[in-house]
């Protein structure tokens, strides 16, 4: 492993920028580093819409903000919270009201691994929506786009091993390293899934980013072996790195489904839930990638991707 590899992913661990107002909140321990804390506003002045820390999230975060705020609600947009370690605590203390949530992934956090999601949308709705409704947090309607883990090599370690399935890793996998978000190891759809669905144990793991630039650049730089990214990624296309097949159905079904809490929705009015439903509606997996292709090749913000898609859909 590159030392600058290693100095990256211990940076990343300390990211919780929100800084010590909302995670000693939220949890028990905290970076000691970082900006200060930011305001975080009184509840009921603004619907608090928050995102984790990685790009299409952040996207996903502008689309609903700008929506709400076309509509007339006051809006606190707050991006790069962090994991759910940190935003899904923040939602059910009242920290923050509006979260864009995957399917699946949010059902197995919520439920502790309890709730096993299936590729089936309906269902896998239903148990996240019933998971959520105990806390007092309201599941949106899914969006038809989907953003799963993607299992993924570059296309000259696919070429070496001949890698074309996740399971074809098995016999490799202990001379390998693995790159991916550094709550990956403890997540059910991430290193401790693919343990238990796979049978993989790495020679290694590196914490990096959660689907973003670092976890591409160690994998483009043969720092790591393989890595997690997401199935929206517009790199993918490419033709440099190859999603490996999930051959043994390990990723569930991974609508985007914003969660919104219920005192929000008394306090604003329903007509939040249907701004955000309306949103949600025109996403499509096909759409979300060229979403994001337009920040990634055009180096547009989030926020202006945001305003030109919620334009052209009428929307804004």
């Amino acid at each position: 492993m590159k030392p600058e590899i290693d100095v990256l992913s211990r940076r990343l661990r300390c990211r919780a920028w929100l800084g010590p107002a909302l995670v000693a909140a939220v949890a028990s321990t905290a970076c000691t580093s970082g900006p200060a804390a930011r305001t975080i506003p009184s509840p009921g002045n603004a619907i608090r819409v928050a995102s984790f820390a990685f790009p299409e999230s952040v996207l996903l975060a502008n689309l609903y903000a700008a929506a709400l705020r076309a509509r007339g609600y006051p809006v606190e947009l707050m991006t790069d919270v962090g994991s759910r370690e940190i935003v899904e605590p923040a939602l059910t203390h009242g920290l923050i009201d509006l979260v864009p949530e995957y399917a699946g992934s949010a059902l197995a956090f919520v439920s502790l691994g309890r709730s096993r999601a299936s590729r089936d949308t309906g269902a896998t709705f239903a148990a996240v929506a019933a998971a959520f409704a105990s806390r007092g947090i309201r599941a949106l309607q899914p969006a038809p786009a989907q953003d799963a883990n993607a299992i993924v090599v570059t296309a000259s370690t696919a070429g070496r091993y001949h890698l074309s399935n996740v399971s074809d890793l098995l016999p490799v996998a202990p001379h390998l390293v693995f790159g991916g978000p550094p709550e990956c190891p403890q997540r059910p759809l991430c290193l401790l899934g693919l343990r238990r669905s796979y049978g993989l144990r790495f020679h290694g793991f590196v914490g990096l980013d959660t689907g973003g630039p670092l976890t591409v650049q160690a994998l483009q730089g043969e720092d790591i072996d393989v890595g997690l990214l997401f199935s929206t990624d517009p790199l993918l296309a490419s033709g440099r790195l190859v999603a490996l097949a999930d051959d043994r159905d390990l990723q569930p079904a991974e609508n985007v489904m914003p969660v919104v809490r219920e005192a929000a929705l008394a306090r604003f009015g329903e007509g939040v839930a249907e701004t955000v439903d309306a949103v949600s509606a025109r996403l499509t997996t096909d759409g979300l990638r060229a979403l994001e292709a337009g920040m990634s090749g055009r180096g547009r913000s989030a926020a202006q991707v945001a305003m030109a898609w919620l334009h052209d859909e009428g929307l804004d």
